[in-house]
Formats: C-alpha cells, structure tokens, sequence
C-alpha cells in the first residue's frame, strides 16, 4: 500500500504520483442559460463528479490526503461514520477496496440491522466494508473518546475519519479546488454538508468569493465548522466565503415540487441530470441570486458538481 504523504498546505497537490489515476483538474465547461444571460451572468459546471468514477467530487478531495497519512502511519484499517445513505460511506469503501485497508463504517441507526441494504449501503459492503449499526443516541456521540475507544476496542487499531471526511487534511486537500478555479470566475457555489470542501475551496480560490449553499435545515451553524476547519487547517480564516441556508427544501436528502421541477428542467436545458441531494439544492440556489439581482452583470459564475444522477456524491 504505497501513497504520497500528505502534502503541505501550499503544495498540496504538487504533483506526487496518484495511485487512484484521478483526472486532475477536472474540467470546466461554460453552459448557455437564456435565464442566466438575460441577468448578464454567465455559468460554468466545474465537472468535480468526473474526477474518479468511484470516488467521484469532493470526495476524491478530501479522501486523499487522509488516505496518505493513513498509510504513512501504517494503518491498514479505516473506520468512519454516516448515515444510511452516506455518500462518504460509499466512498471510503472504494477506497479501501482500490488501496487496500479494511474498512469499517458506523452508521446512524441500529433500527437498520436488522432490513435489507439499500443501495448505498449495499454498495458499501459489496466494496467489503464492515457496517456498524448504533442507535442514534452512540452516534451522537461518536467523537468522545469513550465511544471512539470502545470501537478500536472491537476493530482493532484505525485510522479515524469524522463523518462526511472533513478534518484538516480534508480541507487542505480541497483546496486545489480553490487554485483550479483561481483567476477562472468570479463566485464559486458548491453545497455544503459538513463544511470540508468550503472550507478548502475558499482557501485556495484567492480574490473570487465561495458561496456554501447547506443541504441541511437550519444550516447556518456550518459556518463556526467551516471557520474550525479553516483554523486547524491553516491557521485562521481564508478567503472570501459565506453561506446561503435558504435552499435545503425540508432538509437533508428531502425536497419540494419546486425543487424537482427546476431539476428536471435544468436536465432538459444542459443535458446533465443533477444529484438531487446536494447538487440541485445548490443549482436552484444559483438561479434564485441571479433572479434576485444579487450577482452584477458580467459576473463568472462557476458551479461544483459533485454528482449527476440520483446515486451521485455530494
């Protein structure tokens, strides 16, 4: 099991050989929008969802460094969290699988054990990671370090990844996204789940601004996480960011009627279906500022998407 170690903030990225093959930088694809347009906006889908084809988006991002340093402390087991329909989940399980550690993933709910896998969670275990079923009250509390010893005590010594792999090296890791973009637009949107990506993204984006746009109700505490982050990470606060919690539509991984018609129109328009837990809240988020006047006109707008279909990462 051979990977880079993890680089330093401002080479991270530099150039170290990648044993996952991800296509790096992921390309950015400018789309006609009449309804943008007509606000003298202009779109462009910076395809983060095509960077890997198992570790797809921010994950692949935020994975990476956390992955070298793993290795590098000679760790053969991952153990992390999510929720049954963890993104992350699926992720760590491929990387596992590519790489070679075992992997464990605890999951937010032991109602769960007990009924068929879902998809994702199917994926997960196909990928040969072992699922945890806790009730929600342990999983609450997954970061003491009473619950976290109990689960070395069971699995045997592990590299620990926070649920949705946001830690320092997750935000260090996605920063190149931020230098990919730098110089290329003017406001970057990208969701937000747990802060990891926002936080690197507006890190190395230099003078454009990051708009998060919460995939949660009430997710306008992910800023005190994304400035944590951003302080363990680099020392302090980076960059130009700011959230916009309006458009979580119920909540995680639920939606509204406006929000699937905007989805299918936009799939129609561009040809791209987008993931509808993260990147469609994200998309209508965009359309809705352009509508409001909030962006001047002549502004580059450049949007992460981090999935394109119902099985996609955000």
């Amino acid at each position: 099991m051979t990977l880079p170690p993890p680089a330093a903030p401002e080479s991270a990225g530099s150039g170290a050989a990648d044993p996952l093959d991800a296509r790096l930088p992921s390309p950015l694809v400018e789309v006609a929008d009449e309804r943008l347009a007509a606000r003298g906006v202009r779109l462009a889908l910076k395809r983060d969802d095509l960077i890997h084809p198992d570790l797809p988006g921010n994950k692949y991002r935020k994975l990476r460094l956390n992955l070298a340093a793993a290795a590098e402390a000679g760790h053969t087991t991952l153990l992390t969290f999510g929720g049954a329909y963890s993104n992350h989940l699926r992720a760590t399980a491929a990387a596992g699988r590519l790489l070679g550690f075992r992997t464990v993933g605890v999951v937010r709910g032991d109602e769960l054990a007990d009924r068929p896998l879902n998809p994702s969670l199917a994926r997960a275990a196909a990928d040969g990671m072992r699922l945890e079923f806790v009730d929600r009250a342990t999983y609450r509390r997954k970061a003491e370090p009473e619950t976290l010893a109990a689960l070395t005590d069971r699995f045997g010594p592990a590299y620990v990844l926070p649920e949705g792999g946001s830690n320092a090296l997750a935000a260090v890791g996605a920063a190149e996204l931020g230098r990919e973009l730098d110089g290329e637009a003017d406001v970057v949107a990208v969701a937000v789940g747990t802060g990891g990506t926002l936080a690197g993204l507006a890190a190395g984006l230099g003078r454009a601004e990051a708009i998060g746009f919460p995939v949660l109700r009430g997710g306008g505490f992910l800023a005190a996480e994304v400035l944590r982050l951003q302080e363990e990470a680099f020392g302090g606060r980076r960059g130009r960011w700011r959230l916009d919690d309006r458009f979580h539509h119920g909540g995680y991984a639920r939606t509204t009627p406006e929000l699937d018609a905007f989805t299918a129109d936009f799939a129609v328009r561009h040809r791209l279906r987008p993931e509808p837990v993260y990147v469609a809240k994200m998309l209508h988020g965009v359309h809705t500022l352009a509508e409001e006047g909030v962006f001047p006109p002549g502004t580059r707008v450049a949007a992460v998407i981090t999935g394109t279909g119902p099985g996609g990462t955000g």
